[in-house]
């Protein structure tokens, strides 16, 4: 009896095992919940190919959470329209390298397909992991990935990376400062000295600011409270306007800041239209949501369609789009109309927005 009862009891236990360990999954929904540092979406589609993607984003903010969730809704559209299932694991590192690193070591440990990247140090954090494998990296939002070491080139990478870029006109964004104001004498510049994205534009905006003979102040910070006295100390500084790259540090402390600066009477002119959204006068630049969804295509194109990341392009975006944030306008008693009448020989499109913490 007691060996007829250890062998129901070992049964039982397999085939609970066997319950728990099956490959069938629900149809799209999200494991672990909104608090949880990882959450997984599963893709639904046929069982005959299953794919299993690690996405690790940088930080918690507008452009980078749009990003993921672009991505993610985009992948998850595919995958049923195709009939090709994706486990996608989304961790995010808060910008530390330690959790950045574990989490990048978790999804290679778990066996991942492909590793996604959001932001550079992230996509030079998979690169380095991945040097001795095959999985291949796609990263988004990496602003200049042949001087960050990415790629080899932009239209033939050469090794297991590709993606996509939200590489920044800085020109442009300092053309609609002085459309606005012709008669700016002193721009601030404002950026974290760490954050590869804004190395090249803040060197293009010294040599275009040199060259039209204008004085600029350079403020940095490497965390949102030192990004909160940099903009204290810009006020200070008398500026007449005010510019960042799309950088990521200065991004995740625009809404502590933006007050600041329309207290001051000082526009905010930023390289994202999530800057704008969360309280600067004006973001130039790449659409997010689309940056997400052509990320989505191109990991599905490696996955399924069997292409080399080594030979895949790196894809890139317009930068001709300005949004205005019109609560901006009214604090520095700009008129929006006018202020989108002198923006416009300078954009492809211009789009209006208020100050909120997140899109809608």
């Amino acid at each position: 009896m007691k060996k007829l009862a250890s062998l129901l009891l070992a049964l039982t236990l397999a085939l609970s095992l066997a319950a728990c360990g099956g490959k069938d999954a629900p149809s799209a929904g999200v494991i672990g919940g909104a608090d949880s540092p990882t959450a997984v979406i599963v893709a639904s589609g046929s069982d005959a190919q299953s794919y299993s993607v690690g996405v690790c984003n940088y930080v918690d903010h507008a452009s980078l959470n749009q990003i993921v969730d672009s991505f993610t809704a985009r992948l998850t559209q595919l995958g049923t329209e195709r009939g090709v299932s994706f486990n996608i694991s989304l961790a995010n590192c808060n910008a530390d390298s330690a959790v950045m690193n574990q989490i990048i070591t978790n999804d290679l440990a778990n066996h991942a397909d492909l590793l996604l990247g959001v932001a550079t140090p992230v996509a030079m954090a998979m690169q380095a992991a991945t040097e001795e494998t095959n999985v291949p990296v796609v990263f988004a939002a990496v602003s200049d990935p042949v001087s960050a070491g990415l790629v080899d080139s932009l239209d033939a990478p050469g090794h297991n990376v590709t993606g996509t870029s939200d590489y920044l006109n800085t020109n442009a964004v300092l053309d609609l400062i002085f459309a606005a104001d012709p008669d700016a004498q002193k721009i601030g510049l404002l950026y974290d000295v760490g954050q590869d994205s804004s190395k090249t534009p803040i060197a293009d905006a010294k040599a275009y600011l040199d060259a039209k003979g204008v004085a600029y102040v350079e403020r940095t910070g490497t965390n949102a409270d030192e990004i909160m006295l940099a903009a204290q100390a810009l006020v200070s500084d008398g500026v007449d306007a005010v510019f960042t790259p799309t950088d990521n540090t200065v991004m995740n402390a625009e809404l502590a800041i933006y007050e600041t600066f329309a207290a001051a009477g000082i526009p905010h002119y930023a390289g994202a239209d999530s800057f704008a959204l969360n309280g600067a006068l004006l973001g130039y630049g790449v659409d997010y949501a689309a940056l997400g969804a052509e990320t989505a295509e191109m990991v599905f194109d490696i996955l399924v369609g069997g292409s080399d990341p080594a030979a895949t392009a790196v894809r890139t975006f317009d930068n001709g789009t300005a949004t205005i944030n019109t609560d901006i306008c009214t604090a520095l008693g700009l008129d929006y109309n006018d202020l989108a009448a002198k923006f416009a020989p300078y954009c492809t499109k211009i789009e209006s927005i208020t100050t909120a913490e997140s899109f809608g």
